[in-house]
């Protein structure tokens, strides 16, 4: 019996399973890489089922595309077409120069102390995003977290950050988030949206060619207003305040250039701040891999194939765009992948209605990116002495100085000169900030490991031949 062409699919999100699903159906063996311990991604997080969660779904909104998922998932794993691998954490994928093949190393469990290697024919990167977090004066106590994260503790452990929040930043995640604590119990003070109305009306068109997308919206406002959220439009958070935890946010209002308008200022208690400014893509391990870079997202071409041989990618790594989109391009890079891995020429016609929905799809995103873009002049109201990187405790102040009074015109020559970066997270939480303060490109740092690697797995690791 003839072998099957191995694909190792990195993220069990919407892209991730939906490439799974489109190149097990085609004849591949597919191996699903995750790092989390049930498959879905951030948008599909369940709960553990230890929780004895009685309606998940309340948490959820197109809940019947993730039990079709789901339901596919079980009958390729049942079949032994597609091996998923849970609580596997990849740290970086290599190619192997003489046979084409890949590497993809990863570290295991909770614990992630022991190395795990999956070797496959090509790689299909559905590696997701990440918050965009931009700092003000407060942000580090406790009680501030991220929108994801609030959304991530409802969903994953059926837990509230705090009994009285206030939801803030910009973007439309905001509108689940603030809906969905409103619903669990909390009381939402404030949801506090940078963006106004004008900037909606100027997109329109595009906005509108997506009625589905704007129904969900309208959903979400009519059930924060059913629960008596105020929304406070072309409003930021200016400050946090507490001593030990978050005991209350200052939020002013932005006039059309984005500066606060004087006067505006108020004081809303809360003791929790759930606050996002959008997502950036996970590039990572595409970066590692030498994949070409469009902005800040993964180069793909109509077939979701980077300009690396044998690696695909899909979904938030090729640029944000939701779930929906994620699954579009997920489809059709698994189909594309298994007819390359079969070495036949993949036919577009196959794909037609999948490639048409990410047409649409990415347009809309474009507009939402639009809309939803950071308040201008937001890095000029953050004060010298707030922390912008908290690994390094590295301040506003020196990244100014670094790139004033030392000339640092880059992200790279800041980190070197002020350490900011250079912590466990190894930038992946402030460098939005840096850049924005250091008034420098948001350019991807190539790094040799997506995330912490024990000298013991790096030591097992086989010499190359």
């Amino acid at each position: 019996m003839t072998e099957r062409p191995r694909l190792a699919v990195v993220g069990a999100g919407p892209a991730g399973l939906a490439a799974a699903l489109a190149a097990a159906a085609r004849g591949v063996q597919v191996t699903l890489v995750d790092a989390a311990d049930q498959a879905g991604g951030q948008f599909y997080r369940q709960p553990a089922a230890a929780l004895g969660a009685r309606r998940p779904q309340a948490l959820h909104h197109q809940w019947r595309t993730w039990e079709r998922l789901r339901a596919a998932l079980d009958r390729h794993r049942t079949a032994g077409r597609i091996t998923h691998l849970t609580d596997h954490h990849v740290w970086t994928v290599e190619r192997d120069s003489g046979s084409g093949t890949f590497g993809v190393h990863a570290l295991l469990g909770p614990a992630q102390e022991e190395g795990v290697t999956v070797r496959a024919d090509a790689v299909l990167l559905a590696t997701g995003g990440y918050e965009r977090v931009l700092p003000f004066p407060g942000w580090t106590l406790p009680g501030v977290v991220t929108a994801g994260g609030a959304q991530a503790m409802l969903k994953g452990g059926l837990v509230l950050p705090g009994r009285t929040a206030v939801v803030a930043g910009t973007g439309p995640l905001l509108l689940p988030v603030a809906t969905g604590l409103a619903a669990a119990g909390a009381r939402v003070a404030a949801l506090v949206e940078s963006a106004g109305p004008a900037a909606l009306l100027r997109r329109a068109p595009a906005l509108a060619a997506q009625p589905g997308k704007l129904a969900e919206g309208t959903g979400y406002a009519t059930r924060l207003l059913r629960h008596g959220v105020r929304t406070l439009a072309r409003h930021t958070v200016v400050a946090a305040h507490g001593t030990d935890r978050l005991e209350a946010v200052t939020v002013a209002a932005l006039d059309p250039d984005g500066d606060v308008r004087p006067g505006s200022a108020r004081r809303i208690g809360c003791d929790t701040l759930a606050v996002g400014h959008g997502m950036l893509p996970h590039t990572d391990l595409a970066e590692t891999l030498g994949c070409t870079l469009s902005g800040t997202a993964v180069r793909v071409d109509d077939e979701q194939r980077t300009d690396v041989p044998g690696v695909w990618a899909a979904g938030e790594a090729t640029g944000v765009g939701g779930a929906a989109l994620a699954l579009a391009e997920g489809h059709i890079a698994g189909r594309s992948a298994a007819a390359r891995l079969h070495d036949t020429v993949p036919d577009p016609r196959r794909w037609a209605t999948a490639a048409r929905a990410r047409t649409r799809l990415r347009e809309f995103a474009a507009a939402l990116d639009a809309v939803y873009a950071p308040p201008a002049g937001w890095a000029d109201r953050v004060p010298d002495d707030t922390v912008v990187c908290r690994c390094e405790e590295v301040t506003a102040g020196e990244v100014r100085g670094a790139a004033g009074a030392l000339g640092a015109g880059d992200l790279r020559t800041v980190k070197l000169l002020t350490r900011a970066g250079m912590g466990w997270c190894q930038g992946r939480m402030c460098a939005p900030a840096v850049a924005g303060l250091a008034g420098c490109p948001l350019t991807a740092g190539r790094r040799p490991f997506a995330r912490p690697v024990p000298l013991g797995v790096l030591a097992d690791l086989p010499e190359p031949d």
